[in-house]
């Protein structure tokens, strides 16, 4: 499966590519160019398996550049002993009507771990098959919960390092707490006078920089994203 740009359909790249630049040169968003055919026996299929395995049957759809030995490593490493629970997303059954389906289970409580405990694992691996020699620089704007769980999956992760930006006084005790406490030697943090928005046009703004990039590369680093613009944030977010 090959990804266009939003503001280029003739810009065509491997899943591993979009994985690493995280957006387009152009500025626009990554998107599979076709999207897969599934039946009801996927399906079925699908419900009989635990997260784990479901998990890499649903990105082996779109993730084709990668082998099915790199997505099991990699589901393995994100899903197995790092949540609270065997299955990473229970049904918690209220009646016999409604069940509901829990994403708190992960490092941070928040749901933005089913993301962002595998997308490390994907991007480490995406830059090796992308023969990237440089640092990622990985900035994320955040209300609270994508700041945390992005800098606990990415703390230590070789070849990265991470900030993330947040507005002072616009996210909750809790989650500033943890954000100022996460251990790792590659994970910062910078508070906006502002609110989201603000940080995240800052953020925009850095990465449309060309003397920026052109700065970074000099240093041996680029740029890349953990927000919901990288296709490795989205791909694990289509499991649950």
């Amino acid at each position: 499966m090959k990804y266009n740009s939003t503001r280029n359909s003739t810009l065509s790249v491997d899943s591993a590519k979009a994985i690493n630049d995280g957006i387009s040169k152009d500025g626009g968003l990554f998107v599979p160019n076709e999207m897969p055919k599934l039946d009801k026996e996927f399906f079925v299929r699908l419900s009989k398996m635990n997260y784990i395995d479901r998990a890499g049957e649903v990105l082996r759809l779109f993730l084709t550049d990668f082998t099915d030995e790199e997505i099991k490593a990699c589901t393995k490493g994100a899903y197995a002993g790092t949540f609270d629970n065997d299955c990473p997303a229970p049904l918690y059954r209220l009646n016999d009507n409604t069940s509901v389906l829990e994403l708190w289970h992960g490092p941070t409580c928040a749901f933005k771990d089913m993301a962002l405990q595998l997308m490390p694992r994907l991007f480490s691996r995406a830059l090796k098959k992308c023969n990237e020699s440089r640092r990622a620089l990985i900035l994320v704007a955040t209300s609270g919960d994508t700041g945390k769980a992005a800098l606990e999956g990415f703390k230590d992760v070789s070849n990265t390092k991470i900030i993330v930006f947040y507005p002072v006084d616009g996210v909750s005790l809790m989650q500033k707490r943890q954000m100022q406490t996460t251990t790792g030697e590659n994970v910062y943090v910078c508070a906006v006078y502002g609110n989201f928005d603000d940080a995240q046009n800052g953020v925009k703004a850095i990465f449309s920089d060309d003397e920026m990039a052109k700065k970074l590369n000099e240093n041996g680093y680029f740029l890349s994203s953990a927000n919901s613009i990288n296709w490795g944030r989205l791909a694990p977010q289509i499991v649950y």
